[in-house]
């Protein structure tokens, strides 16, 4: 056993440079931001998570003063991008966004090289959002109690899309297929498949409401419901599934901003405060609004246990329907 002296000049020495350390750090926190900021989009563009965290990261950037770039890394259902980032330097200037998939993600695949709660700090959230059921104006289903009918008519024969196993259209889907007790099959396209729902191919769809802005005037398509508890703003003619007589259907997607972990605390309450700061102004509030995004104010270990519980739902969903991991 080594014995520390602590008047010896190595222990004053050692001591001396931790303290430094130290202050370094936490000058460096008080500082940041001093230069641009990268944040990883792992969802292809034009998706609700993209779509969110840009029309608020413009107002986050002009808050702080430096750029925000946005960098795309699609692939693997979003493993690639929260990959990269759970390997960056924990200094702030490597972001991702966040969303509901990331809690999927751990459940679909045996494998990742991450760990979503280990190697994140989950910073701030922005907003959820519901799912909107849409279908072919041409099925001739006008009400939520049309489509669990034919379903349970003819089951094992309709079919529901999905941009992949995982995302948040599916799990909707999953959700309300067990809901309405109903036997229907999942066709998972690569783009979302709403042109195969549009042509009649596919039966519904529950396509995120801020991805679905050229969907929803398009007049081959029908919505039915949102996946929330209340009617959208944007959509106040469209029952809820709550409504519609299905609470057990409830799916609400979420957008955020997450950190590599071990990013100092200053940097991600300073990051915290700056994004609420944006997401209270009315403008993007507007803008948000438009794209049936809710803000939710919580603070950084909210938003941290917030995540944690939609995993564990997640977990349970994925038990309940037999989603099967996939690799």
């Amino acid at each position: 056993m080594v014995s520390i002296v602590k008047n010896s000049p190595w222990f004053l020495r050692t001591l001396s440079c931790a303290v430094l350390l130290l202050a370094a750090a936490a000058a460096d926190a008080q500082q940041w931001p001093t230069r641009a900021i990268r944040v990883i989009s792992p969802y292809p563009a034009g998706s609700a998570s993209d779509t969110v965290s840009r029309v608020v990261l413009d107002e986050v950037s002009r808050l702080l003063g430096q750029a925000v770039v946005i960098e795309m890394r699609p692939g693997a259902g979003g493993s690639i991008g929260f990959a990269s980032v759970a390997r960056s330097d924990p200094d702030g200037y490597t972001l991702v966004t966040s969303s509901s998939s990331m809690a999927t993600e751990r459940v679909l695949h045996k494998q990742l090289s991450y760990d979503p709660v280990r190697d994140f700090i989950p910073v701030v959230l922005i907003g959820t959002s519901p799912n909107v059921l849409m279908v072919s104006k041409q099925s001739g289903y006008r009400t939520v109690a049309d489509l669990v009918g034919a379903a349970k008519a003819k089951p094992g024969t309709l079919t529901f899309a999905s941009a992949g196993i995982g995302s948040s259209s599916h799990m909707a889907a999953e959700r309300f297929r067990l809901a309405a007790g109903i036997d229907v099959r999942h066709v998972p396209f690569r783009e979302g498949g709403l042109t195969e729902v549009m042509a009649g191919r596919i039966d519904f769809y529950f396509i995120p409401l801020a991805a679905a802005a050229s969907a929803l005037g398009n007049d081959k398509l029908t919505p039915l419901a949102v996946s929330s508890p209340h009617r959208a703003a944007v959509l106040p003619d469209v029952p809820s599934i709550v409504e519609a007589g299905y609470p057990d259907a409830i799916f609400r997607f979420w957008n955020g901003l997450s950190a590599p972990a071990k990013t100092p605390h200053d940097i991600v309450q300073k990051l915290h405060d700056v994004t609420e700061k944006a997401l209270n102004a009315p403008a993007l509030q507007e803008k948000l609004a438009k794209l049936g995004v809710e803000p939710k104010p919580m603070s950084v270990d909210e938003f941290g246990q917030f995540f944690k519980d939609d995993l564990a739902a997640a977990i349970q969903l994925a038990k309940d329907a037999n989603i099967q991991a996939i690799d």
